[in-house]
């Protein structure tokens, strides 16, 4: 697993084998059972109160949604995402039923696109999230009520080899993966302690 992230501890293998390829096989479809599988890990997502204020959009490549959702990419995504088997939206309802702000939209609506590509993985696929994307586009294309925030695009597929991307896609493609160290991130006491990992 080329890929497969230098954890300071041990982790579960779905966590530490997750990676954003950007290279997807443009042969592989995303059956019926199996997407649904990864739909069903999002909806079954914590939320505060239950509220569930997630919604997505999903499109299957070739289909009016997958080129909708492909055209409201920035350019840099679109080279690269339309090989992937689906295009996923991740909305976020910012206000309640009753017109109330939800304040944890964002939070929970991660949360459910957390699932999903955990989910992914589990089903021998990748994911590849992404901001790069015009809100106000798939608003319009898809009549996105006020009150709702696209907040990411998800391509989902089958991973390909990375010598089919271009020379700038493949090199971030192959280069290795890296996160800051535990103590810049995770505190404990003051803003900026570390958190004391020392047995007890």
């Amino acid at each position: 697993m080329p890929h497969r992230a230098l954890t300071s501890v041990p982790v579960h293998p779905l966590l530490a084998e997750r990676w954003s390829p950007r290279s997807f096989d443009p042969a592989h479809t995303l059956g019926g059972g199996q997407l649904a599988s990864l739909l069903e890990a999002a909806r079954w997502a914590a939320s505060a109160f239950n509220v569930q204020p997630w919604r997505f959009l999903v499109g299957r490549r070739g289909d009016a949604t997958f080129k909708a959702v492909h055209g409201a990419l920035v350019g840099f995504n679109q080279r690269w995402a339309g090989d992937a088997s689906v295009l996923i939206v991740a909305v976020a309802a910012e206000s309640g039923a009753d017109g109330a702000p939800v304040p944890t939209a964002a939070y929970d609506t991660g949360l459910a696109a957390a699932q999903l590509t955990t989910q992914a993985h589990a089903e021998g696929l990748h994911a590849h999230q992404m901001s790069g994307f015009d809100a106000g586009r798939l608003a319009t294309a898809f009549g996105i009520p006020d009150g709702f925030r696209p907040l990411a695009v998800i391509a989902v597929g089958a991973v390909a080899d990375p010598e089919r991307l271009d020379d700038s896609l493949r090199a971030r493609e192959t280069a290795p993966r890296h996160r800051r160290p535990l103590e810049e991130s995770f505190f404990s006491g003051a803003w900026g302690e570390p958190v004391d990992l020392r047995p007890a």
